[in-house]
Parts: C-alpha cells; structure tokens; sequence
C-alpha cells in the first residue's frame, strides 16, 4: 500500500511541476519575444546611427561636389549665350569647339587627374597626409605636359573640324577661337590636380565659393565686354581665359595659405619621382573616364549619319542636355564616395568602405528616381526649354521614356566609377568600358538605329544596353569585392609610392589583380 501511494505522490509532483511550468511558459515566451524585439530595435537603431552618419559624410563632399560642377559648367554655358547674340556662325563655332575640342581635352585632362583620388585618398585614410603635397606636384607636372601634348589640337581645329565635315565657315571661326583659348586647356591641367587634393581632405566648400564667385564675374565680364561694349569673339575668349586662372589663383591661394600645414610642405624634387607609374596609373584613369565621355560624341556622331539628320541630331541634343543636367548630382556621388572609399581603405577599415559603397549607390539611386518619375510624367513639356520646333517636341516626347530609364541608370554608373577610382580598377573598368560601350552598345545601336530603322530612338536603346551591361558588371565586382584584400592592397600602394621606389606600380592597376580579388 505504501508503494503505490509513493507513486501516486510523484507523479501528484510531476504533473505539479508541469502545471507549474505550463504557467510559466506564456511569460517566458513573452520574455523571449521582448528580449528579441529589444535586440532587433537596437540593431535597427545602430543601423540608423551608422546610415545617418555615413550619409553626412556623402554629402558632406557631395553636395558641395555637384554645386562646383555646375558652377564651372555653367562658364561655358554662359560664353555660349553671350556669343549666340553675336551671331549664328559665331554660337555655331563656340558650340562645336566646347563640344569637341575643349569636351575631348577636358575628359583627357580630368581622367589623367583621377589618379590623385586614389592615391591622396588613400593617403589620408593611413594618416600620411605628407604625401600629398608630393603626390599633386608630380599631377601637375603629368597634367601639364598632357596639355602641351594637345595645343596642336587647338592650333588646328580648323583643318580638324573640316575633316569632320564641318561647314568651312564655322570650322575658321572655330579655329580663330580656339587658339586664343588655349590659355584655359593649361588652367583645366592645373585645375583637377587642386580638386582632387581638396577632395580627398574633404575641404571642397572653398572650391564651391571661389567657383560660384569665378561664375557671378563671368557674367558681368561677359555682359560688359560683349553686350555693352560689343566686342567680339576674342573678347569672350579673353573673358573665359580670365575667369578660369582667377579659379586656378584663387585655389592655389588657399592650398599654400597655411590651411593644409601637413599637406603642402612647398615644392619638393620628390615630384620627379616614381613618375613613370604615377603616369601608368593616370593614364589607365584617363582611359576609364574617356571611354565613358566619348561615348556619348559617338552616339551624336551616328545620329549624324540618320536620314532627316538635322531633326535627329536635335532631339537627341535635348535628351543629352536634360541628362547632363541630372549627371551633375551622379558626379557629385561619384567624388564622395571615391573619397570615402579610398579614405576608409587606407585606414584599413574594408567594412566602412563597403558600407559607405552601399549607401552612396543607395541614395544617388533614390534621387534619380526621383528625376526619372519627373521626366516621365513632364516629358511632352520639358522638350519645350530647348525648341519651339513641333517636330522637334515630338520626337523627343517618344525618347522620353529612354530618357526616363537612362537617367536613373546614369545616377548609380558613375557612383560605381566612384568606387572603382577610390578603389584603384581603372585599368579593370577601361577593359570594362570598351566592352560594353564599344562592343556592345554602339554595334546595338547601329543594329536598331539603321538596320531596323529605328533612327535616333534605336541608337539610344543600344546606347542604354550598354551602360545597363556596364553598370550591372560594376554593381557585381563591387558588392562581390573581397574588401579586407583591398585594404591590404591600398596599404601596399601607400608603402610603395612613398616616392623611393622609381619603378613601382600599384597592384591594382593590373586587371588580374582585380579579377582576382572579386568573390567566385
């Protein structure tokens, strides 16, 4: 008798502890559910912490970044407008020479100045700001020999333009023009190396105000000289030559002001060497961003040889316009997050690079999404700026909906360009750009622009596939990136172009290397 109820006791026992413990369970699983609600609010809020401070960082740079670009941009803008009341063989002349001669040395010159972003960012992030007083000196010496390299294209743009078959009236006026501006190809050589070095400390807001200054004088110079006073097209070259070594003095002021005590230490021999790899680098930097610049002058060209040219040629001119406009935002991302990426790798924190990748190709996007609802939605009205044309309008209403789509892809492709000159792929993204712009897009725009006979409306769909194949392949090395081997990298590149090594070159100018560092 005493055995069973021993039994009947424990199990009294047991089913009490289960009793207990089926009334414990509610609240310990409540517990379990606020302990991960807890977790998952301040991963959220460090999150937010860390979006929230990278994105002042972004535009810290940016905004500044994309204020400069228009302002300097707008000086052509400006000249171009003033000597269109001269006359139309004059605004013809201007046109063609900012479009061709002066757009073909700017993209040589800011290319060959790009290989100072990855080196002077990357210096900074390690804390060895030393160097980039060495570092814009021998970009100097590059960018200016460069320039001496090119004049020839400025002395005979006439013969240039006519073998273009350009009319013969505008390519002599052009010719005239372009040799009293060959003053401003020099101050272009001066001029990226200094935005470059300013960039990568992040001080771009003196470049910003000596810019918007440069531009507001511009202005008046040109309404004085050329409205008031009715000089002609050398006074607006004279005025444009003024304008940009006033920005050039003007910035050299503040670099050797005492601002970048660290930086500038005055000019050094050390300028003189390592500059056969200093060249290497600028020169792969100046085929990436040249194959990226011409693409558009061949996509014009093309447009040039359609049936009914004159119409084509100025619908796509519309669309180009409206899309450099919206490109300013895109390269003032594309300046930040080049910084930010070089800064972070030389400070061997791959992480923050790769999140400030994340970031600035995340809200460059949102913002050209925001362009690409507003073309949508006003692409009958837009047109309207630029021609009072019906058939003009209504061939660029079509083009609207490419429009639309190329603007929000033009606002993540030079952020990745970004990434790539902060990281050191220019020779990986050249082989890149020849690819898909010159093997794939332009013979896609041929297929549909003449064979199909989808006029200019063809050669931009081609023209999008190209930069849509660009862009993805960039998006892909870039979020497959093994960054840790890039910060190791970067550290290599600082130790080896402390300036005694004559024969040294970065690792990551070699498309192998590259390959080789994105995740399979």
């Amino acid at each position: 008798m005493r055995q069973p109820l021993e039994t009947a006791a424990r199990q009294c026992s047991s089913h009490g502890q289960v009793f207990a413990l089926s009334l414990l369970s509610p609240h310990t699983a409540r517990d379990r559910r606020t302990e991960l609600r807890e977790r998952l609010e301040r991963r959220m809020g460090k999150l937010v912490s860390k979006s929230w401070q990278e994105s002042k960082l972004l535009w810290h740079i940016a905004f500044p970044a994309i204020l400069t670009a228009v302002f300097q941009f707008s000086i052509g803008f400006v000249t171009v407008g003033f000597v269109g009341h001269i006359g139309q063989v004059e605004l013809a002349a201007v046109t063609v020479v900012e479009n061709v001669i002066e757009g073909f040395a700017y993209g040589v010159l800011l290319g060959m100045g790009s290989a100072l972003e990855t080196l002077c960012g990357q210096a900074v992030g390690a804390g060895q700001v030393e160097m980039l007083g060495v570092y814009i000196q021998r970009s100097w010496l590059i960018c200016i020999a460069t320039a001496a390299a090119l004049a020839p294209t400025y002395v005979f743009t006439a013969g240039i333009l006519r073998g273009l078959r350009q009319p013969g009236d505008i390519a002599d006026v052009a010719g005239r023009y372009t040799r009293w501006v060959i003053p401003q190809l020099f101050a272009y050589a001066a001029n990226f190396p200094l935005q470059k070095f300013f960039q990568s400390q992040s001080k771009v807001w003196a470049m910003t105000f000596i810019s918007g200054a440069a531009l507001a004088l511009h202005v008046v110079l040109n309404y004085v000289f050329l409205t008031r006073l009715g000089h002609g097209l050398v006074a607006a070259a004279l005025v444009g030559n003024l304008t940009w070594w006033l920005i050039i003095l003007a910035q050299f002021a503040y670099l050797v002001s005492g601002c970048f005590p660290d930086a500038w230490k005055g000019f050094s021999m050390l300028a003189f060497k390592n500059l056969t790899a200093f060249v290497k680098l600028s020169l792969a930097s100046a085929v990436m961003l040249c194959l990226e610049l011409w693409y558009y002058t061949a996509v014009l060209i093309l447009v040039g040889l359609l049936k009914n040219a004159k119409l084509q040629v100025d619908v796509m001119s519309v669309c180009i316009n409206y899309q450099l406009w919206t490109l300013m935002v895109a390269l003032g991302f594309n300046a930040a997050v080049s910084v930010r990426v070089s800064n972070e790798l030389g400070a061997n924190r791959p992480k923050a690079a790769k999140f400030a990748v994340a970031m600035a190709v995340s809200t460059s996007a949102f913002i050209g999404a925001i362009f690409m609802a507003v073309f949508f939605i006003w692409r009958k009205q837009l047109p309207r700026f630029f021609s009072d044309d019906a058939d003009v309008l209504r061939e660029a209403a079509k083009l609207g909906f490419l429009l639309a789509g190329t603007i929000f892809l033009n606002s993540i492709q030079p952020v990745l360009s970004g990434v790539a000159i902060g990281a050191g792929w220019q020779s990986l993204v050249a082989f890149i750009n020849i690819g898909c712009y010159y093997l794939v897009g332009i013979p896609l725009g041929v297929l549909f622009g003449f064979k199909l006979k989808l006029n200019a409306m063809g050669i931009w769909v081609g023209m999008s596939l190209g930069t849509l194949l660009q862009t993805a392949i960039l998006a892909f090395i870039s979020f497959r990136t093994k960054w840790e081997r890039q910060a190791m990298l970067a550290e290599e590149r600082i130790r080896e172009w402390g300036g005694r090594n004559d024969d040294a070159l970065p690792s990551t100018t070699s498309t192998a290397d590259n390959e080789n560092n994105v995740d399979r």
